[in-house]
C-alpha cells in the first residue's frame, strides 16, 4: 500500500510542477523514467566447461536488488550490498572475497570503476592466468610465469552479478554510493537492480555437457578465415609446391564479455598481418616463387585455440572449408603475437621464439636477419628468445606442435621472457597499450621475411626487397577500425566491404549459431571475421578479365568470390579465400543438436578440451533507483491503518452524536 501513495505522491507533485517545468512527464513511462536511471555497463556473464562454470550470474531466478556502498567504506557490511571497486581496489577486494566469508556472504553484487587512469601507472592488472591455457603447452613445465601479474580472477565462479561500469554512468553510481554513507539514518537508500539471470543457473545445468543437453547453453565458436597468394588452383591435382603458413589471431577474452579489445594481445599481430599482406601484393612475379603463401586469422584462439585446433582437423579431413590446402605441404608456420608494445630503447623491438626443429628453423631466423639488415632504420631490432625459456609462449603454434612435433614454426613477439603487455585479457588493453610504429616495423619485417622465404635464394634481389614498403596509413586506419569506437567498425576501409551489425569494435569470439558451414549465413558471423574474409579475399585476388565482374551474391566460377556483397556494389575476383568454422574438436551438430564427443586419438589435445560454452539469457541490465527502507514502509503501513481505524470511530462518534441531536429535535 506505501508503494501505491509513493506513486500516488510523486505523480501529484510532477503536476503541481508542469505549469513551470517545460519537460513535464505526461505519462506512467514518464514517471518510470524519472525515478530509475538505466546504467551503462558490461556484464561478466556465466560460462560452463566440461568440468563445472566460471564467471558472474544472479543467484536465482529473480533479479537482485540491493543497496550500493563504495568498498573503502565496506569495513562491516550488514547487509547484502552492491559494492563499487575501484581498479586500484580490485586485488584487495578479491583476496577479501576469498578470506572473509562473512563478507563474501553478503556481497549481493559488484559495480566496477572503469580505471582508465590506471593505464599511466606501472601497476597493471590482467585477470588471466599465469600461464594462460597452460594444459596445452607441448612441455611439462606449465608452472612457468609468462603472464606475472595474472590474477587468475577472470577464470573463478562468482555466484552474483558483475559489472564495468561506464565512464559516462560512474559518477552517478558514485554519488549514490557516498549518499548511502551519509543517510544511514534516514529512511531511503539508493540501490542497485541487477538482471543478470542466467538460463543454466535456472534449469541447474552446471556443465558444459548437461547445458548442451538441455539447450540452455551455447558453444564458444566462430569463423577463421584463410587466404592464399597467389591464389590456389584448387581444380588442379598437382599441388606440389611448400606452404609457408603465416598465422594471427582476431579474438581476444576479458573479465567483461563486451568489452575484449585485446589491442596488444593479439590484435596488433592481426594488424601486421593485413598490413604485411596489402604490402606483398604490390608485389610481381608472385606466380614463379618456388613456395605458396598462405594466411590464416583464427579466433577462439582465447578459449582452447579453436580455430587452430579447427583447422588442422579440418586439413585431415580434407573438406570444403580447405580445398586447396594440403597438411603434408606446409613447410613452416609463421605467427604473428603480440607487437604492438615498444620497448625502452624505442619502438620495435622483437624477439622470435622458435621451435627446437633445426634446419627449416635456422632458414626461418636467416630470413629475418636478412629481412632485419634490409630496413632502413636501425631502431628496429629482432633477437632469438632467450634459451632459458621452457619453450615457445602461448600461441597458436602450440596445436601444430601438439599435432606434429617435427614442425618448424616461429612466433613474433614483443617479449623475450614473459609478457610485457601489462594488461593482457584485460578491457585495459585498448589503443592507449599500443604504439603503431612498432606494428608498422613489425609488418615491414614480416612482409620481406615472407618474400625472403618464398624465393629462391639465388633469384633474390636487394632492390625486390627493398620496394616491399607498408602503407603506414593502412596501419594507422586498421588501428582505428578495429579498436576504437570513433570511428570504428563505420570507418569508411570497413564499410567498404561490409555492413557492420555495431559500431565499437568487440573481439570476443561469440557463439557459433545453427550448424558450422564453409559457406555460412553472414549474418551467422562475426563483424570482424566477415572484414577480414574481404580484406585478404581483396588483397590476394586477381582481376577477372574480359567479363562482367558485378556480383550480390555469388560467383559462377569456383575458383572466385564476391567481395563486397553485403554492400549491394559486390565484385567478383579470383581468389582462394575461405571461411573455416572455429569450435571445440570434441563437438558435433546433429540434428538441430550439439552433442559431445568421447576424445579421439587423432587429436592429441582433444583430452584437454574444456569445451567451452556460454549460458544463455533473456535480458542482462542494470539500473539504479531510490527506494524508502523497509522499516519505515512498515511504519507508514502501520500509521495508515491507525489513522483508518480512528477515522472509523470518529466518523462513528460523530454519527452517533448527529442522530441523537435529531432525535431531540
Amino acid at each position: 500500500m506505501s508503494s501505491h501513495f509513493l506513486y500516488l505522491l510523486l505523480f501529484v507533485t510532477s503536476l503541481r510542477l508542469s505549469s513551470s517545468d517545460e519537460h513535464s512527464m505526461e505519462s506512467v513511462p514518464d514517471l518510470q523514467n524519472s525515478m530509475y536511471l538505466a546504467v551503462d555497463g558490461y556484464p561478466c556473464i556465466r560460462l560452463l566447461n566440461l568440468s563445472g562454470e566460471i564467471g558472474c550470474s544472479n543467484p536465482g531466478r529473480e533479479k537482485v536488488v540491493v543497496p550500493m556502498i563504495n568498498f573503502k567504506d565496506a569495513d562491516e557490511i550488514l547487509q547484502p550490498s552492491a559494492v563499487l571497486v575501484s581498479m586500484d581496489e580490485i586485488s584487495s577486494f578479491f583476496t577479501r572475497l576469498q578470506d572473509d566469508s562473512h563478507f563474501a556472504n553478503n556481497v549481493g553484487g559488484v559495480l566496477i570503476k572503469p580505471g582508465t587512469e590506471m593505464q599511466n601507472s606501472t601497476k597493471g592488472f590482467s585477470p588471466a592466468q599465469k600461464f594462460p591455457q597452460a594444459s596445452f603447452a607441448p612441455y611439462k613445465k606449465i608452472d612457468y610465469e609468462w603472464n606475472p601479474i595474472g590474477s587468475g580472477i577472470m577464470w573463478n565462479q562468482y555466484n552474483f552479478p558483475v559489472f564495468l561500469i561506464s565512464e559516462s554512468s560512474i559518477s552517478s553510481i558514485q554519488e549514490a554510493a557516498s549518499k548511502n554513507v551519509k543517510n544511514k539514518k534516514d529512511y531511503i537508500s539508493n540501490v542497485a537492480e541487477f538482471d543478470l539471470v542466467m538460463q543454466t543457473t535456472k534449469a541447474g545445468t552446471h556443465n558444459s555437457m548437461s547445458c548442451l543437453k538441455e539447450v540452455t547453453c551455447l558453444p564458444l565458436g566462430g569463423y577463421s578465415v584463410w587466404s592464399s597468394l597467389p591464389p590456389i588452383n584448387t581444380s588442379s591435382s598437382d599441388q606440389s609446391k611448400p606452404v609457408i603458413l603465416t598465422v594471427a589471431s582476431m579474438d581476444s577474452a576479458s573479465f567483461f564479455r563486451d568489452k575484449s579489445i585485446g589491442a596488444d594481445s593479439p590484435i596488433s599481430g592481426l594488424i601486421a598481418l593485413l598490413a604485411a599482406v596489402d604490402a606483398l601484393s604490390h608485389v610481381d612475379g608472385f606466380d614463379d616463387l618456388h613456395k605458396q603463401l598462405v594466411f590464416v586469422v583464427f579466433t577462439g584462439e582465447s578459449w582452447g585455440y579453436l580455430g587452430s585446433r579447427r583447422f588442422l582437423l579440418e586439413l585431415d579431413l580434407q573438406s570444403d572449408a580447405v580445398s586447396g590446402l594440403n597438411n603434408r605441404l606446409i613447410d613452416s608456420v609463421f605467427e604473428i603475437g603480440s607487437v604492438g608494445k615498444s620497448s625502452s630503447h624505442g619502438f620495435g623491438k622483437f624477439f622470435a621464439h622458435m621451435t627446437e626443429v633445426s634446419s627449416s628453423k635456422n632458414e626461418t631466423w636467416n630470413a629475418l636477419k636478412l629481412a632485419r639488415e634490409s630496413l632502413p632504420l636501425e631502431n628496429i631490432k629482432v633477437s632469438p628468445a632467450s634459451t632459458t625459456n621452457p619453450g615457445i609462449p602461448p600461441s597458436s603454434l602450440m596445436a601444430f606442435l601438439a599435432k606434429n612435433p617435427q614442425i618448424s614454426g616461429v612466433v613474433l613477439e614483443d617479449f623475450d621472457t614473459s609478457f610485457t603487455n601489462q594488461f593482457y585479457q584485460s578491457h585495459l588493453d585498448d589503443l592507449h597499450n599500443i604504439n603503431s610504429s612498432a606494428i608498422e616495423a613489425a609488418a615491414l619485417l614480416v612482409a620481406r621475411t615472407l618474400y625472403i622465404l618464398a624465393t629462391n635464394k639465388k633469384e633474390l634481389s636487394s632492390s625486390a626487397l627493398t620496394a616491399i614498403k607498408v602503407n603506414t596509413s593502412l596501419v594507422e586506419e586498421l588501428i582505428g577500425c578495429l579498436l576504437n569506437c570513433d570511428p570504428g567498425l563505420s570507418c569508411e576501409l570497413v564499410k567498404r566491404y561490409i555492413s557492420p551489425s555495431s559500431v565499437c569494435p568487440n573481439h570476443y569470439v561469440g557463439v557459433i549459431l545453427d550448424e558450422p558451414s564453409s559457406t555460412p549465413y553472414p549474418g551467422y558471423v562475426h563483424d570482424v571475421s566477415r572484414f577480414v574474409w574481404n580484406f585478404l579475399a581483396d588483397r590476394t585476388s586477381i582481376p577477372k578479365e574480359n567479363t562482367s565482374s558485378v556480383c550480390s551474391q555469388n560467383c559462377d566460377d569456383k575458383s572466385e568470390v564476391c567481395i563486397g556483397a553485403e554492400t549491394g556494389k559486390g565484385t567478383c575476383v579470383i581468389s582462394t579465400t575461405r571461411y573455416i568454422p572455429a569450435y571445440s574438436t570434441r563437438l558435433k551438430f546433429e540434428s538441430g543438436y550439439w552433442n559431445v564427443l568421447p576424445p579421439n586419438s587423432s587429436d592429441p589435445l582433444g583430452a584437454v578440451d574444456p569445451v567451452w560454452t556460454e549460458s544463455n539469457w533473456n535480458t542482462i541490465g542494470l539500473r539504479m533507483y531510490t527506494i524508502q527502507a523497509t522499516a519505515y514502509d512498515r511504519f507508514v503501513l502501520l500509521g495508515g491503518i491507525t489513522t483508518t481505524i480512528l477515522a472509523y470511530f470518529a466518523i462513528v462518534a460523530v454519527q452517533s452524536s448527529i442522530i441523537k441531536a435529531l432525535k431531540r429535535d
